[in-house]
């Protein structure tokens, strides 16, 4: 289920002391089991919709959700933008809009409070990414001592292959650590991703990379069955992304690079080299596994803004 599986999904049991109406339980188990959003997306959900049926109590309003009218949606959106963030503000009413939305279609409420809300707008800032010469950089590594205990060996050949599949499959961490053997295909030389809500791609590597994994396995894999997990640590069991966050910044220190590259910025770097190159959009927005061509267009914005630093560098009349 998306990251993880949400195995338990009553707010009951999660939120002692403060009890929320039934159809928003309902609602929290519906996007857990038959949307299957992941367990970050659940929860922050969850908080978004504690939060503000908590600020209902507090401000001595009636609870039933029938009685929520667009007045209450205006005053907590006041209240809300003294305290959030834009983009987490527009989250939180996301998750509102869903709630109420849900309980609408199954005849509880009469109208959506917070549909068609004036939210505050977001500052565009384009998504921060490497350079085709820092990602060589990084992806370089250093040679191995012969002095090198195995240990050693195993971790620098390791960290060295998350960085690998990241950029050349554009995958999201979540995505790489729960990669098995079984979803690679070692004649095509691609990967079968699973990525958000379940959704399946496939994602090409290329040889070079492709040759690495198979000397992984067949040098330090523990177990190479199909649904052995090809990402692990020293004991062989599967690497958390956190681990992989950890491992990334310590590689971008020994390549003197900003180590505030996130592994989701070397996708960002991923599409935008794709793009620079020639790349049609929509084959970067299968690559990428993205819904809607929308989010993908984003980059078209990173690769116009490159070719207008070429041209008034290079161009006599720039």
């Amino acid at each position: 289920m998306g990251e993880a599986e949400v195995k338990d999904t009553s707010t009951k049991n999660k939120v002692a002391s403060f009890l929320l109406p039934k159809v928003a339980d309902q609602y929290l188990e519906y996007i857990a089991k038959e949307r299957r959003l992941s367990t970050y997306t659940y929860r922050n959900y969850q908080h978004s919709i504690i939060s503000f049926f908590k600020w209902l109590s507090n401000s001595n309003q009636q609870m039933e959700i029938q009685n929520v009218g667009r007045m209450e949606a205006r005053s907590y959106l006041v209240e809300a933008q003294n305290s959030l963030a834009k983009s987490t503000l527009r989250n939180h009413f996301s998750a509102l809009k869903g709630l109420f939305r849900y309980a609408q279609q199954r005849g509880v409420c009469n109208s959506n409070p917070f549909a068609n809300l004036t939210l505050p707008k977001l500052e565009k800032n384009l998504p921060k990414f490497l350079s085709e010469k820092q990602a060589k950089s990084l992806l370089q590594g250093t040679n191995s001592s012969k002095t090198e205990n195995p240990k050693t060996e195993f971790i620098k050949f390791r960290d060295l292959l998350i960085l690998k599949i990241l950029y050349a499959g554009g995958l999201r961490v979540s995505e790489l650590v729960s990669l098995n053997y079984s979803d690679i295909d070692f004649t095509k030389a691609t990967l079968l991703v699973s990525g958000k809500g379940g959704k399946e791609r496939i994602s090409p590597i290329g040889s070079n990379v492709l040759q690495d994994i198979v000397f992984f396995r067949n040098t330090y894999s523990k177990t190479t069955s199909t649904d052995s997990p090809v990402i692990i640590n020293q004991s062989g069991k599967r690497l958390s992304v956190r681990s992989v966050q950890l491992i990334l910044k310590k590689k971008l220190r020994e390549a003197n690079l900003p180590d505030d590259i996130s592994p989701h910025k070397l996708r960002h770097s991923y599409a935008t080299h794709l793009l620079d190159r020639g790349a049609d959009l929509r084959a970067v927005q299968d690559l990428l596994g993205h819904a809607s061509l929308s989010t993908t267009q984003i980059y078209t914005h990173l690769s116009v803004a490159k070719l207008k630093e070429t041209h008034k560098t290079a161009h006599p009349r720039s």
